[in-house]
């Protein structure tokens, strides 16, 4: 589904806000029942259970990319070289699961295929080496799961700010590009919460940049105490689509300055990955995209050398994509790498929280 243009209208016209009057009622009533459901977990009206060990959640106020992914699996990574046992575990938003626990990958090897477990749960797999994931819609029983088999002691999960049913310790809301947009909740905004629920979080990491000063003016409001971090996103590298997974990056990115590109993805905001190759200089000549967490199918893919000499798509595309379906088009996958900014002043917080 494509992101509304109203989502990010920060001063939108008097006949915008009359014709989407409708959905302003309707965001009144979603954002009531959010935060009623919200608080019959925190008074014990409906049930909150506690795991044997601890619980970070990455997750966001709002709908669509903001990083999480990739920054759950750096906190598990840089957790796990403290010494830590460590296990991610995700829903697996866009998979068919069997059973009520998938393990997606033992750290070692992925174990599952992305039409069972989604594509959140073998890029949390690549990106994480050494760290099991779980794949559960309820996440006590992926926590319990990596306690019993794998001796976790921290849990890491996935986009978890709304997972209610299962308590934290540290609570960590992320913001990309837009961050609050509209600053309403669906389906009149983009937020899944009204913005009062971020006082129950212990901090707001931005990826990618500084929020607009309406936007921190917001957040101060409504949870004055939040530690603040900033999340780095940077491309790394370039592999053959054919070749990833069996090589760490490929060439360096700036083997993409000035080439035609048509760029592949299945994203919540498409026009990232556009953003970041005419960032490294290409020229996109071609865009192909679809709805966020689609699964691939060889017909996607077809006639793609016609369109482009060469095509980018992301680690998240790739690992739902087989090479065999790109016939002649030259395909490769940009990895960016994802880290905290002031790394070991972050994780001393972190791990002083725990």
């Amino acid at each position: 589904m494509k992101r509304p243009a109203w989502f990010d209208e920060r001063a939108p016209s008097r006949v915008r806000r009359l014709t989407l009057a409708p959905l302003a009622a309707a965001a009144w009533c979603y954002g009531a029942g959010a935060r009623a459901h919200r608080k019959a977990h925190e008074r014990g009206v409906l049930s909150r259970a506690r795991l044997a060990c601890k619980v970070v959640s990455v997750g966001s106020l709002v709908v669509g990319g903001s990083g999480k992914t990739p920054l759950a699996a750096w906190i598990a990574t840089q957790l796990r070289a403290r010494g830590r046992r460590v296990a991610l575990a995700t829903r697996g938003y866009g998979g068919e699961p069997r059973e009520a626990v998938h393990v997606a990958s033992d750290g070692e090897r992925a174990l599952e295929a992305a039409r069972v477990v989604g594509d959140e749960a073998l890029l949390l797999a690549r990106l994480a080496p050494g760290v099991p994931v779980l794949v559960a819609k309820r996440r006590v029983l992926a926590g319990e799961r990596a306690i019993a088999d794998l001796g976790a002691e921290i849990l890491v999960l996935d986009d978890g700010f709304q997972h209610h049913a299962l308590a934290r310790d540290v609570d960590l809301v992320v913001f990309g590009r837009d961050g609050l947009g509209n600053a309403a909740v669906l389906p009149r905004g983009p937020l899944r919460e009204p913005i009062d629920a971020l006082a129950r979080a212990a901090a707001v990491l931005v990826t990618g940049g500084v929020l607009p000063a309406t936007d921190e003016s917001r957040i101060a409001r409504a949870a004055p105490a939040l530690a603040r971090f900033s999340v780095l996103r940077a491309p790394i590298g370039l592999c053959d689509l054919a070749l990833w997974g069996q090589t760490p990056k490929g060439h360096s990115p700036n083997v993409l300055a000035g080439r035609e590109v048509g760029v592949l993805s299945a994203l919540a905001h498409p026009r990232a990955l556009r953003d970041t190759a005419q960032s490294l200089g290409a020229r996109v000549v071609a865009e192909r995209t679809f709805a966020d967490h689609h699964l691939y199918r060889a017909s996607d893919l077809s006639g793609l050398a016609a369109q482009a000499p060469l095509w980018i798509t992301t680690e998240k595309d790739a690992v739902k994509l087989d090479p065999a379906w790109c016939a002649n088009a030259d395909v490769r996958v940009l990895a960016l790498a994802t880290s905290v900014a002031e790394p070991e002043k972050f994780l001393a917080w972190l791990e002083a929280r725990l």
